[in-house]
């Protein structure tokens, strides 16, 4: 017969602390091991791209890093990391070019990683575009496994990395940045972590103007809180028990506005930062250069073009239809109207929807139900072959992405 412990014992037992008084450390490590999967399976995706990129450079007599770090929007950044703002190219039908359309955080990072390290701006562009592509498919991730389990961000963050115009991912560009920081606010609403949420968007406004849509999905969820628990009667004490995200939505918009200042005085005119954004063809003219590109094409052409936009709709209806929460629903088709009501060069729309992640959930759900690993990693197999060759053709010289 087996002795009963002390109450001596019993009490200097240590006894085990809850999940959320955790080391931070502890805690970060348990869902770095959780997404481990989700990065691994990104991170192959991409070496697909870059390998085949690198074997047709190598045909083409062309030099692959240079084509993703010293080409197109690149060249502007690192110019702006190392001079700063003031340049400007005029065109030849007499349009300003001016590198105050380019938001300062990856320039930032840049010049500050060039300091510190060996890395040239080229190579510190390339650092930040590649890790910034990890930690975003980290965050996709997470709100993939948060909204339909573990399995569906692992097949999300997948996705992602073998979308059409997923070299450039790989580019000295801002979209991995944009992504990173978009994916986690979204995460941080989700887990009602506004002031976290608002902070990154804060940084996701220094980023890019898209940052836009993020701010709008911060916006629309609080405000539909509110109106939520008004109707309910829950009136009393409604701005203090929301306070923390009142103060998250009113810090989500200051790194845009903060920027659209920062011109506004630099130029002298309170319309400049629009003023240089219309220059490059980036002003809102409600699709009206969508309608006039794809009245311009050949009839199979607009057709095809028609037939995608198509699929776009119907993606948008999925989502809704799958009942994703606000902020995610509001987050992906605001991304996506963003980027065809803008009057811009029609090539660089598809690269700009990339952020909306949102709009892979359903296929990532519907991979799942193939209910086959092999399956499921056929099909991404697959698209990661074609993401690839799609991306070395346009590097190779098609255009800019």
């Amino acid at each position: 017969m087996s002795a009963e412990p002390s109450p001596q014992a019993t009490h200097s037992r240590p006894r085990p602390r809850p999940p959320e008084l955790r080391p931070v450390r502890g805690r970060a490590a348990a869902a770095l091991a959780s997404a481990a999967p989700a990065l691994g399976v990104y991170a192959a995706v991409r070496i697909v791209g870059l390998v085949v990129l690198w074997a047709a450079a190598s045909v083409a007599g062309k030099d692959a890093p240079h084509l993703l770090s010293e080409r197109w929007d690149s060249v502007w950044y690192q110019r702006v990391a190392e001079n700063g703002y003031g340049y400007t190219v005029t065109l030849a039908d007499g349009a300003i070019h001016a590198d105050l359309a380019f938001f300062p955080l990856l320039p930032a990072l840049e010049r500050g990683i060039a300091e510190v390290t060996p890395l040239g701006l080229a190579g510190a562009g390339l650092l930040v575009a590649w890790a910034a592509g990890l930690l975003a498919a980290w965050g996709i991730f997470a709100v993939g496994a948060r909204l339909y389990g573990r399995g569906a961000g692992v097949v999300l963050a997948a996705l992602w990395g073998v979308y059409p115009t997923a070299f450039v991912q790989s580019m000295a560009y801002t979209e991995t940045l944009f992504t990173a920081l978009a994916a986690w606010s979204l995460y941080a609403v989700l887990t009602r972590r506004w002031i976290v949420a608002g902070a990154l968007c804060v940084l996701a406004g220094l980023t890019r103007p898209s940052a836009a849509a993020l701010i709008a999905a911060l916006a629309i969820t609080a405000a539909a809180t509110l109106v939520r628990e008004y109707r309910a009667g829950a009136t009393d004490g409604i701005v203090r028990r929301n306070g923390r995200m009142l103060a998250g939505v009113i810090l989500a918009p200051l790194g845009w506005l903060a920027y659209v200042v920062f011109v506004a005085v630099r130029e002298g005119s309170p319309f400049a930062y629009f003023d240089v954004q219309a220059q490059w063809g980036n002003s809102i003219d409600g699709g009206v250069a969508l309608a006039s590109f794809i009245l311009g094409l050949p009839l199979p052409g607009a057709l095809g073009l028609c037939a995608a936009l198509t699929g776009l709709g119907w993606l948008v209806y999925l989502c809704v239809r799958q009942r994703q929460p606000l902020p995610v629903l509001v987050y992906g088709i605001a991304v996506v109207v963003v980027s065809l009501i803008g009057s811009g060069y029609f090539g660089s729309r598809p690269r700009l929807m990339m952020p909306a992640f949102p709009l892979l959930l359903p296929p990532a759900v519907a991979l799942l139900r193939l209910r086959s690993a092999v399956r499921t990693a056929t099909v991404l197999a697959v698209l990661a072959a074609a993401s690839a060759a799609y991306g070395a053709w346009t590097l190779l010289g098609s255009g800019p992405p």
